[in-house]
């Protein structure tokens, strides 16, 4: 398999990598109680390589979270970003969660757009998420015109075409992590365009399809 988009080849991580590395140091970090010493009697915490191998071995899907910006241009601008971290937090009510790199776009977005959305990606969607991990982007605009997807009625945010599901968000609170902030939002919506499809996977810095 090639290496995701902006690969540092060095490490084989996709440029979007931090958005769920720093999601899944909280769960960790929950869970196990604490970063375990791996090596050396004065060390507090893991170094960032070593974390950033251990997170690239837990495999997840991959999903376009998407906002509209009404504030850009006269007819507003959608922005999209290719995430590994997005989760189920709440089924009564419906919650998931997102993280977002802090000074991102999409991050300073959500500080003022309450209404979000989230495409889990099929596996022949490997072009979407490639493209919308590209670093120094200008504007998604073109992006967007070249993706087919319809508008969401609850969130006014684009839901990719033939995507798995769709779930359209409210944001119900912010929590800041290190570098990130942890999006939580109400689920107001959920679609399945493509029930049947098969799922896109990152793992080790790499797309992969179900064998």
């Amino acid at each position: 398999m090639d290496t995701a988009p902006d690969a540092d080849p060095s490490t084989g991580r996709c440029a979007e990598e931090p958005a769920w590395l720093a999601l899944r140091s909280v769960a960790y970090d929950e869970a196990l109680g604490g970063v375990q010493q791996t090596s050396g009697p004065d060390r507090a915490t893991a170094t960032e390589e070593e974390f950033r191998a251990a997170m690239s071995r837990l495999a997840g899907g991959v999903a376009l979270v998407a906002a509209h910006d009404p504030d850009e241009g006269a007819a507003g601008e959608d922005v999209g970003m290719t995430a590994t971290a997005f989760l189920s937090v709440s089924l009564t009510p419906p919650m998931v969660l997102i993280s977002v790199r802090t000074g991102s776009r999409m991050g300073d977005l959500l500080e003022g757009q309450p209404l979000w959305a989230v495409s889990v990606l099929a596996e022949g969607q490997r072009q979407t998420a490639d493209r919308f991990a590209m670093r120094n982007r200008i504007s998604d605009r073109l992006l967007f015109a070249d993706l087919p997807h319809e508008r969401g009625p609850r969130s006014g945010a684009p839901l990719v075409t033939g995507a798995l599901a769709n779930v359209e968000c409210r944001t119900a609170s912010r929590v800041e992590a290190g570098d990130h902030t942890l999006v939580i939002g109400h689920v107001l919506a959920a679609h399945l365009p493509s029930p049947g499809a098969r799922p896109l996977i990152h793992f080790k810095g790499r797309y992969e399809t179900l064998g």
